[in-house]
């Protein structure tokens, strides 16, 4: 938008501006262009019409987890917005198969699979989407009907030296690793797409930047204005670990089995929420709440100042996700379950009680806390604790002796049946 047209903006408008670009920018990645994004809902609140947001989504798998559903709640704020979604079953790329980040070249789907995980999809996304702000729509819709002229003047849009400026196009062909030349369709098809649904924004995880920007060129050469691209991060796994001040761990997937399903009984899902780590559990705040940024730092600072105890915060995230998927009443009671198997053993009172120095920036390590508080003799019975299942915080289960215990925590860490303490993690002077 230009400035003399910025100018004939209201104060009311350009404070509307401001208030959805905040919301609807936290979390995210790359975002091609803010000018364009800025334009867009210029427009659109001028006009009183929606934005059409859209999301391609294969139908590879038949199950939708909490990875699935960062991109699905930046599309829920936008709804809660006043915008439209466009969700987008690509029952057509998925028999070409989406090569980003891949390795390999993937096997085509048959049309059955695809048929039956499509099926899933549009039932499952109604946990997050509002149905009535959502458009459900096929790309074989008009992809069935491009004939071999249609393929090959969309295929021009495109060099092959573009192609393989994409990073896992170009180690393939440095490693010598096949390409098949349908793959290089996907990204024209996906930016094909947004011609046809005249896409005002596209949606994707930060793995798909290349073929969102693909749909921008199509769109120009197609005389349409170009697509505003917005990227999330993908969702770290359940057993991801806290190392050197960041997350570090492998993306959320059902074949790791590090995922939350969000069809999944509302006890299991609050009892794998609970098993995060407190610095993760600020990632999936961030990434999966909803809550603006600045909501989430008051939270943080809440923590921080002991005015609340992050396994409330933990428990109010848990709590807030199961109602998404199944209902505040099935929350309720996943909380209670939880507390009942977990937070309510009776604990003597006269428990030994330790204050242990931070280990890194954000706290203390769990090896570190296990040892000063004199319930193991050495790091290896440590590790062995855990990895046998007998280590305990405020009677969650903890895995991962990576863990680390946030500064501030007051917390009952206990080992096996009869060694316990209450540990307060402090910084050091």
């Amino acid at each position: 938008m230009s400035e003399d047209k910025a100018q004939e903006l209201s104060p009311e408008i350009r404070q509307e501006i401001d208030r959805q670009v905040a919301a609807l920018c936290g979390g995210i990645i790359d975002l091609q262009t803010e000018a364009d994004l800025r334009s867009k809902l210029a427009r659109s609140i001028k006009n009183n019409q929606p934005l059409r947001v859209k999301l391609g989504a294969d139908p590879t798998a038949p199950d939708i987890h909490l990875g699935h559903a960062v991109v699905l709640t930046k599309l829920r704020q936008f709804q809660d917005l006043g915008h439209r979604v466009i969700f987008l079953i690509g029952d057509f790329t998925a028999r070409i198969g989406d090569p980003s980040g891949k390795k390999e070249m993937r096997p085509m789907l048959d049309e059955a699979a695809i048929a039956e995980n499509a099926n899933t999809y549009t039932k499952q996304v109604f946990k997050i989407l509002n149905p009535d702000q959502t458009e459900i729509r096929f790309n074989s819709e008009w992809m069935g009907e491009l004939n071999a002229a249609g393929v090959v003047s969309l295929a021009s849009n495109m060099t092959v030296a573009r192609m393989l400026e994409r990073d896992d196009f170009e180690k393939r062909y440095t490693e010598g690793r096949p390409i098949g030349i349908h793959e290089f369709l996907y990204p024209l098809v996906q930016g094909y797409d947004s011609v046809a649904l005249e896409a005002d924004v596209e949606i994707g995880g930060s793995d798909q930047l290349f073929n969102l920007l693909v749909g921008r060129e199509i769109q120009k050469n197609h005389g349409q204005e170009p697509q505003v691209v917005m990227t999330v991060p993908l969702l770290e796994g359940t057993d991801a670990r806290f190392e050197n001040g960041q997350i570090v761990g492998a993306k959320m997937s059902k074949s790791l089995g590090n995922y939350v399903g969000i069809e999944e009984a509302p006890e299991t899902q609050f009892g794998k929420l609970m098993s995060i780590s407190d610095p993760l559990m600020w990632r999936y705040y961030l990434l999966l709440s909803g809550k603006s940024k600045s909501e989430i730092d008051d939270l943080q600072k809440g923590v921080a100042n002991e005015e609340v105890h992050p396994m409330a915060v933990k428990k109010a995230l848990a709590h807030d996700l199961v109602s998404r998927f199944h209902g505040p009443d099935a929350a309720d009671r996943a909380q209670q379950d939880f507390e009942t198997r977990f937070s309510k053993r009776e604990i003597p009172e006269d428990l030994p009680e330790f204050e242990i120095e931070n280990t890194v920036d954000q706290g203390a390590g769990l090896i570190h806390v296990l040892r000063e508080a004199q319930l193991v003799s050495s790091g290896k019975e440590a590790r062995r604790s855990c990895q046998q299942g007998a280590v305990r915080i405020e009677g969650e289960k903890i895995s991962d002796p990576n863990y680390v215990l946030a500064i501030g925590s007051q917390v009952v860490v206990q080992v096996g049946r009869r060694k316990m303490a209450r540990v307060t993690v402090i910084a050091k002077a």
